[in-house]
């Protein structure tokens, strides 16, 4: 018998804990699940599913605006936001309910408790129950999945001010007349969307000089002028000087040695997400740590062979499909002891506007600087009949690949669906699957995909030549006129 109570505990019940729980009791593990707030963690409560509803009324409202794109009468839709946000609350909820509630993990034969854990030695946590009880258990693994919370820069001023954040934006009640919002990563980029098309008007302060700077430049330039285009404002290359709450909530910025200010009656801070380190005990079970995280190998595991942390709380991923990928690794190195790593190389990710942004693999930027030779492959969504149909044509497909196998190094897409057909990429580039292959592949009609297919076309495309176009000719006997190989635009 074990001289431990249990074989596995996870701490926090997040995409991460739940994941780590599930697999941990498929694999007969005796697991205790602890989390301090409530399962589902920030994906399903302040995270993916509330800022996705908003933005899918916003995309509705937006559809009603331009009718006359699909044949009807543009008009001006009548937006009671207390009963979007309403319908934020129950979807998440209804998330809540189908998937993330402690009754369908306990069915597994999870112990799930409602509590704060933290650490007195490393095989030892103390639990602070929500009634105030008390109590210490042992393990013989842990899986720290603490996930992370919104990160609020030392602006002068900010503690004077009142400011939400992910984690009470979904929580209000009114629409603000004038939103400003510090940051123009994922988050604030989204929410920019949504909300001005539910009718505020945004204001978009970032330090950098472009939007979405993890991101492909020209593609996220084209995202950035479709926002501008929908009356979103923005002042990038801004150094955030001081805020306040005169006349409003005032935001100081400096931009090119000129001060300017911002006011608004809202003010949103998303500037980052910061690991949920303090009260867990690390040093007392001697875990290895930084402001940025729980420090962990390419199998999850920290510093001590038995303890492992996953997703945000480690600071190397803060997406909802990584958090899920590391429990993976995490449990299976530990509890079957079959060796698995983080697949680093095949990160999607996605910006959920409209059009959607999305990117899996190597930017171009990296190839450069690896000195790897790559050509990249375009394709316009105007080229995609589906996108016509849908009037979605606003869209560029880029593939970076070899020239001379089609081995795909990193796709970046801007336009409807993007989300869905970058993971298509992320497959190919899983299994080894050339631009070649995938040409090969029969899509249906009409569809996205067959635009990622009509992409990966250009690469037999671009590696025809003149000479092979001739030589054809004399051999066969055509008399068709020899294609135009000048233009590098070139899309068939």
């Amino acid at each position: 018998m074990s001289k431990y109570d249990f074989d596995a505990i996870i701490i926090g019940g997040g995409a991460a804990g739940l994941t780590a729980a599930g697999i941990a009791a498929n694999f007969g593990a005796k697991t205790m699940m602890i989390e301090r707030y409530r399962l589902g963690g920030d994906c399903t409560w302040t995270g993916c599913v509330p800022s996705k509803v908003l933005l899918k009324a916003g995309k509705v409202a937006q559809q009603i605006r331009e009718g006359a794109k699909y044949g009807l009468i543009d008009q001006e839709p009548e937006i009671n936001f207390q009963n979007v946000i309403e319908h934020v609350h129950e979807t998440r909820q209804e998330v809540y309910e189908d998937a993330d509630r402690p009754e369908i993990f306990e069915d597994m034969g999870i112990k799930v408790v409602s509590g704060s854990a933290k650490f007195i030695d490393e095989h030892t946590v103390e639990i602070k129950g929500k009634d105030g009880s008390n109590r210490k258990v042992s393990s013989r693994y842990f899986f720290i999945c603490a996930g992370a919370s919104a990160f609020v820069p030392p602006i002068q001023g900010i503690d004077s001010v009142p400011y939400l954040t992910n984690d009470s934006l979904f929580e209000i009640e009114d629409l603000p007349e004038e939103l400003t919002i510090i940051g123009a990563g994922p988050i604030g980029t989204e929410m920019a969307q949504a909300m001005s098309r539910l009718g505020a008007n945004v204001t978009v302060i970032d330090m950098a000089d472009r939007i979405m700077v993890n991101d492909d430049p020209e593609l996220a330039d084209m995202l950035r002028k479709k926002l501008e285009g929908e009356g979103i404002h923005y002042e990038l290359g801004a150094r955030v000087k001081e805020v306040s709450s005169e006349g409003g909530i005032t935001v100081r910025i400096e931009v090119d040695g000129q001060t300017k200010e911002i006011t608004g009656d809202q003010l949103l801070m998303a500037t980052g997400r910061r690991p949920n380190i303090d009260g867990l005990g690390l040093d007392k079970a001697g875990i290895t740590y930084s402001s940025q995280g729980i420090e962990v190998n390419d199998k999850c595991r920290t510093n001590h062979s038995h303890i492992y942390a996953c997703g945000d709380i480690t600071g190397r991923y803060q997406f909802t499909h990584m958090s899920d990928h590391m429990a993976k690794v995490a449990t299976t190195n530990a509890l079957l002891k079959f060796p698995m790593k983080i697949d680093a190389d095949h990160v999607p990710w996605v910006t959920y506007t409209d059009p959607e942004l999305g990117h899996v693999g190597a930017t171009e930027e990296q190839l450069k600087q690896q000195e790897i030779n790559y050509e990249t492959y375009r394709f316009p969504y105007s080229k995609i009949d589906r996108a016509l149909i849908d009037s979605e044509e606003e869209g560029l497909i880029k593939i970076h690949a070899k020239k001379w196998n089609g081995k795909i190094y990193g796709v970046s897409i801007y336009g409807a669906h993007a989300g869905e057909l970058i993971s298509e990429y992320a497959l190919a580039m899983k299994n080894g699957i050339s631009l070649r292959n995938i040409a090969d592949t029969i899509h249906p009609y009409p569809t996205y995909s067959l635009g990622a297919r009509r992409a990966a076309d250009q690469w037999y495309i671009k590696n025809q030549s003149e000479w092979q176009v001739k030589l054809i000719k004399k051999v066969f006997g055509y008399r068709g006129e020899v294609p135009d190989f000048s233009d590098p635009n070139r899309i068939v």
